[in-house]
């Protein structure tokens, strides 16, 4: 096969092949599997040595799309429960293929004013949704991970500060042990951002007051009161197990109060502030040093995408600008939102945000988000109505924990039923809602943040459940 300059021509019709495809693909989400059971074996068609000589575009392509149909998640679907995982909107969707042709460096102004023009627009409205102080300035990342991490270099270079020495220059060798509080909501990928940016993941306090996790707020007081050195408080807005919040507006009273640094992982959870039912649970987000967000959870735009908002946004650039004599000089007056990311090479994630945005505004965010809210009851209320269930919490957003508590089985033989039950229902394929452990009890947690999600979605969720749980019997 020739070099791919020379089999130019095969752009129109491998365009013309990927998008009949990827629109059946989408079209078909509602109504197929959410994953076949022969996926796993169907994957080991893809095994092949590397070819020396190629087969062109088209039959590459051809044979994607027939097996990645046959084998892909829909994750992206309106029965995906699985995980807090949003899907794609079509303005979003339509806006990521623009990105990949347009193949957009954004790095700065520099490598492409489209991307640093739309990231700054996009994060400027992702503001404005979320309603926080204009002092805030954002960036976009690959997701919550990143996001934490890039929130959080912005603490430790405060925290270096008001010890008096520059960790981003001189690192943390010989420094004093961290005090990083937080309660037992403190999701895994924060953990995981505090021990890249050598803090150190056992430094973590978790003051928790019950088995669920929930802040022991008068330890955190005490903690901020009696301990020694400056203090990052990380406050969780949406556990992943119920949706619960930690007090938030009450930790930023006591931040404020004793000097420390509060950080809002607020990954799915800041989109609470949308919709007047659930805004009071966000109450003092505002008031945060720095905030996340996932945007390919509720937001619905493809994967990979986070954002970070710093209220002092001097020090991303600080710890992160990267200096050469072919960059942009840290002075250019024009957006370089590389300058305050620790990505580089960065894709145009802004198109997407910027279409999705502009396609619905806030009003059909908030319309998205009550209707969520909506099913997340509904579904609620099928699983109090079902003798074969119990819910274990309070709805508070979009999650419902509940576990399947057949009368005729013993408490002692729950754990091994619900662990079986999530078991099935992954291989069934028709709805996905894993299983976790909440208080101590094997349990599901759907989470509802899919924008094409229906009541009648949810109504299968538990009707899968309960044929389940009768052929169990």
């Amino acid at each position: 096969m020739a070099d791919p300059l020379e089999l130019r021509g095969e752009l129109e019709s491998a365009l013309a092949l990927a998008s009949r495809e990827a629109a059946e693909y989408v079209e078909g989400l509602a109504g197929e599997l959410v994953l076949d059971p022969a996926s796993e074996r169907l994957l080991e068609g893809f095994d092949a040595p590397l070819p020396e000589q190629g087969s062109g575009a088209l039959e590459a392509l051809g044979e994607l799309a027939e097996r990645g149909r046959a084998t892909a998640t829909r994750s992206s679907g309106p029965r995906f429960f699985h995980f807090v995982i949003g899907g794609t909107t079509p303005a979003a969707l339509g806006a990521d293929w623009l990105t990949s042709a347009f193949d957009q460096v954004a790095f700065g102004w520099a490598s492409s004013p489209l991307g640093a023009k739309l990231e700054g627009i996009a994060v400027q409205w992702l503001r404005q949704l979320f309603e926080l102080p204009s002092e805030f300035a954002g960036v976009l990342v690959s997701g919550a991970t990143m996001a934490n991490f890039t929130g959080l270099i912005a603490a430790r270079n405060w925290w270096a500060d008001e010890l008096g020495f520059d960790a981003d220059e001189a690192g943390l060798a010989g420094s004093p042990r961290p005090r990083i509080l937080s309660s037992g909501y403190i999701h895994p990928s924060a953990v995981q951002a505090i021990g890249m940016l050598g803090l150190g993941k056992g430094t973590v306090e978790r003051l928790t007051c019950d088995a669920a996790g929930r802040l022991d707020l008068e330890a955190l007081a005490a903690s901020l009161e009696n301990g020694d050195g400056p203090a990052i408080v990380v406050a969780n807005a949406g556990e992943v197990n119920a949706g619960d919040f930690d007090p938030i507006a009450a930790i930023a009273e006591l931040t404020s109060r004793h000097g420390a640094w509060l950080h809002v992982d607020g990954a799915f959870g800041l989109f609470a502030r949308l919709a007047p039912e659930s805004r009071a649970l966000t109450e003092g987000v505002e008031l945060a040093d720095s905030v996340t967000v996932d945007a390919h959870k509720w937001l619905n735009v493809p994967y990979d995408c986070g954002v970070s908002f710093v209220r002092e946004p001097a020090r991303l650039a600080r710890a992160l600008n990267v200096g050469a004599p072919y960059l942009p000089s840290p002075d250019d007056p024009r957006p370089n939102p590389g300058f305050l990311t620790p990505e580089n090479s960065r894709r145009a994630r802004a198109l997407a945000v910027w279409a999705t945005l502009r396609a619905y505004g806030r009003d059909g965010y908030r319309a998205m988000v009550e209707r969520h809210l909506r099913l997340a009851r509904h579904l609620a209320e099928r699983v109090d109505e079902a003798s074969e269930l119990e819910r274990l919490a309070e709805v508070q957003l979009n999650i419902v924990c509940f576990r399947a508590r057949p009368p005729d089985v013993g408490e002692d033989e729950l754990d091994q039923l619900n662990r079986r039950l999530g078991e099935a229902l992954l291989a069934d394929g028709r709805v996905f809602a894993g299983t976790t452990v909440y208080e101590g009890r094997v349990a599901f947690r759907p989470a509802i943040v899919n924008w094409q999600t229906t009541e009648a979605d949810v109504e299968m969720l538990i009707d899968v459940l309960l044929e389940l749980i009768e052929e169990e019997r």
